[in-house]
């Protein structure tokens, strides 16, 4: 079976949020919020401790994002406002853990911690891979003392199956990870199935 798992779901309304592939000329709004919440994310995120980075390598790597959703290699999302006008985190559907499954992952500006967008975006990504990309298997990965990353699946019905010790590279140290998953048997009766999207394609046809 080929690695590729096809996702159609190029833009995601939800009652707050926009969640969509990147453009290139989403690389300013991505810049200002990850700028605004670099001392937020650094505890979770090692790619913060990168930052700042230069406007032309934020958007060659915005490019490279399109690029490889176009490619069905990786399905990174903004998270914006309705209107887009800013950007408000980061999403993604990830085919990085095996046959069939997805993993999502998610980072919020600091500004929108604690108003349940994570639960909400992470709600329709959900959807999408049991619904739109028809996959066996969803995980969520985070750190054990992300008390509010773990409160996302909690609340959507995934099960927290373990956590694994020492298992990500962190800067100089090694993480542990609570590994959660829903399969999909279980999606059906889970909060996430009750998530109100619209769904839309590359060409701006309704999916969902």
């Amino acid at each position: 079976m080929s690695d590729i798992i096809p996702n159609p779901a190029y833009r995601i309304e939800t009652k707050r949020l926009v969640i969509r592939c990147y453009h290139p000329l989403d690389a300013r709004l991505l810049e200002q919020s990850v700028l605004e919440s670099l001392e937020h994310l650094k505890p979770w995120m090692a790619w913060a401790h990168d930052e700042p980075v230069s406007l032309e390598a934020r958007t060659k790597a915005v490019q490279s994002f399109r690029g490889k959703f176009d490619l069905g290699e990786n399905y990174i999302y903004g998270i914006f406002n309705a209107d887009e006008t800013r950007l408000l985190g980061g999403t993604g559907l990830h085919p990085r853990i095996g046959e069939n499954q997805l993993e999502i992952g998610y980072w919020i500006h600091k500004d929108f911690i604690n108003q349940g967008l994570v639960t909400e975006s992470t709600a329709a990504l959900t959807k999408v891979a049991f619904e739109i990309c028809r996959v066996h298997r969803v995980e969520i990965h985070c750190d054990p003392d992300n008390l509010a990353s773990a409160a996302v699946p909690r609340k959507l019905g995934y099960t927290h199956e373990g956590s694994l010790r020492q298992k990500t590279p962190f800067l100089e140290r090694w993480s542990d990870s609570m590994v959660w998953g829903m399969l999909e048997s279980e999606y059906p009766s889970s909060p996430a199935a009750r998530a109100e999207v619209k769904v839309f394609g590359a060409s701006g046809e309704r999916l969902v």
